[in-house]
């Protein structure tokens, strides 16, 4: 597995960075080229290319041959995954404006040294060790964000630690208010509210790039660059502590939980409602891929349940109710049962029951979902909930 730290590096070591990047940038973009006029170079004809390109040009010889030959290397996966995974399109040129740079070392080309990474030609960078490598890494990934912060990403293995046994289940409903609803109240998630923290902030940060925004086809000053990047920072704080924030709680439900049911909310609607600025401050498309991810790991049950009709279906009987509740309506009230409830906690319930009991059938939880990157099965999904009676058929 990969785990990540923050680099520090000089101007001498940017520059180096930098220059390596445009040679690995060049052998990637010539390798794009001898495939669009028709030539199939495989990965031994690209390896051949460079060590005669090598042999003529001084330039090239400056730089690392493992970093070079890794790019070819991921220019030919990235070929291969192009042919045999959907929706996944031939490698394009990279851009010098345009592409972040990214620089693969295998263990011959760097080495960690007294708390620095030091790169094939003397390049010493400082990292933040935020935790202990749990092992000697057996590569690593050198690259740069859009905001021109540098990261290392290593390639460790790790003890694999068994999830603890425990036994129960809890249903999972999406909301603005709340982030996530849950059966038991001590699992709920509240909005946390990080952008909103620093809104004052990101205004005065974004008047800044309205006035020194110049006119349409003029290069961006320096100082409109440096308040967009200021923006783009405070973006991205954001980002991260909403991240931070779903995986403590993640571990906390899995570590918990043996039955995970997780209401099948896609967010995107959202972004064309008054409520979307919110929305995008919840990040519930990020919690919930977290939750999926970390409940797979830990070789949980999870299951995700469609939201349709799940505010309308009552947790304890099972009926549906007959009008639709609208958005103000916060509490739910049975007419069959009595039952009452928080309008999110009965959707939670509701939820919880279609996984356990709902529908046990050949046409529904047992289909498995693929995942995100198509690297297997993940979660399971369940049908909508019957209108009457949650164990009938």
């Amino acid at each position: 597995m990969r785990y990540n730290y923050r680099l520090r590096p000089g101007a001498t070591a940017v520059a180096a960075l930098n220059a390596e990047w445009g040679r690995c940038r060049f052998l990637w973009n010539e390798a794009v080229h001898q495939q669009r006029i028709g030539n199939k170079p495989t990965l031994c004809t690209l390896s051949k290319m460079l060590t005669d390109q090598r042999a003529r040009d001084a330039w090239m010889r400056d730089g690392s041959q493992v970093a070079q030959q890794q790019t070819l290397r991921t220019y030919s996966q990235a070929l291969q995954h192009s042919f045999k995974v959907k929706g996944r399109g031939r490698p394009v040129f990279k851009r010098r404006k345009t592409a972040l740079p990214s620089l693969e070392y295998t263990t011959r080309g760097f080495k960690v040294k007294d708390g620095r990474l030091v790169l094939a030609g003397g390049v010493s960078i400082p990292v933040v060790w935020s935790r202990e490598l749990p092992s000697d890494p057996s590569s690593v990934r050198v690259y740069r964000d859009s905001l021109g912060d540098w990261y290392a990403s290593f390639v460790v293995r790790r003890t694999a630690e068994p999830a603890p046994e425990v036994d129960g289940g809890i249903g999972i409903d999406w909301g603005v208010t709340t982030t996530a609803t849950t059966t038991d109240p001590t699992y709920d998630l509240p909005h946390p509210q990080y952008r909103k923290r620093c809104s004052a902030e990101l205004a005065r940060s974004q008047r800044k790039m309205a006035r020194r925004r110049g006119p349409r086809g003029r290069t961006p000053s320096k100082g409109y660059q440096r308040a967009r990047h200021q923006t783009a920072k405070l973006h991205k704080k954001a980002a991260r502590q909403n991240t931070h924030t779903a995986q403590v709680w993640a571990k906390t439900v899995v570590d918990h939980h043996q039955l995970i049911a997780v209401e099948d909310f896609k967010p995107k609607f959202l972004t064309k409602s008054t409520m979307a600025r919110k929305a995008a401050d919840a990040a519930i498309g990020t919690t919930k891929r977290i939750l999926i991810e970390r409940g797979k790991r830990a070789g949980r049950k999870v299951v995700l349940v469609p939201p349709a009709y799940t505010t309308m279906t009552c947790a304890e009987c099972g009926s549906r109710a007959k009008t639709k509740l609208g958005l103000a309506e916060r509490t739910f009230r049975c007419a069959a049962c009595g039952h009452t409830d928080g309008r999110d906690r009965n959707a939670a319930g509701t939820i919880l029951a279609m996984a356990e009991h709902g529908h046990a059938g050949a046409d529904d939880v047992r289909h498995p979902t693929p995942s995100p990157r198509g690297r297997g099965p993940g979660a399971v999904r369940a049908r909508n909930p019957l209108p009457s009676g949650m164990g009938k058929r």
